[in-house]
């Protein structure tokens, strides 16, 4: 999956937790993008099956979406964290490269950095 679909899905479930529902403007939104943009976006990971659209036009996961995007936002979670724990910077900096790391770093660098989370949280 290219990086800009997992941006999509990490984004559809950071609004669902937030809100509950999402719709395309919520993405849009939240992205910064076109409406047209989001709906060619979730055209795509419809057709991938990781998302299917509601009666009311409201933005849901497959079960294949839900576990890609919770494991994308997962790794986003834990590299902004390892960032602030093991280099001290500021939460917002973190978030922001977090997001550029996400979809490049290697399985074994991601586990080594869960760990460190893990034992430096209190």
């Amino acid at each position: 999956m290219l990086e800009s679909g997992e941006n999509y899905l990490e984004t559809v479930l950071r609004i669902m937790e937030q809100k509950g529902h999402v719709r395309s403007v919520d993405v849009a939104e939240a992205l910064g993008v076109t409406k047209p943009s989001v709906s060619r976006a979730m055209s795509i990971l419809r057709a991938e099956g990781y998302v299917v659209f509601a009666d009311t036009g409201h933005i849901q996961f497959t079960e294949k979406g839900r576990v890609k995007a919770e494991a994308v936002y997962d790794r986003h979670r834990t590299i902004s964290r390892f960032l602030v724990l093991s280099l001290g910077v500021s939460e917002e900096l973190a978030a922001k490269d977090a997001c550029r790391f996400e979809h490049d770093i290697s399985e074994e660098t991601f586990e080594r950095m869960k760990n460190y989370v893990k034992e430096h949280s209190a």
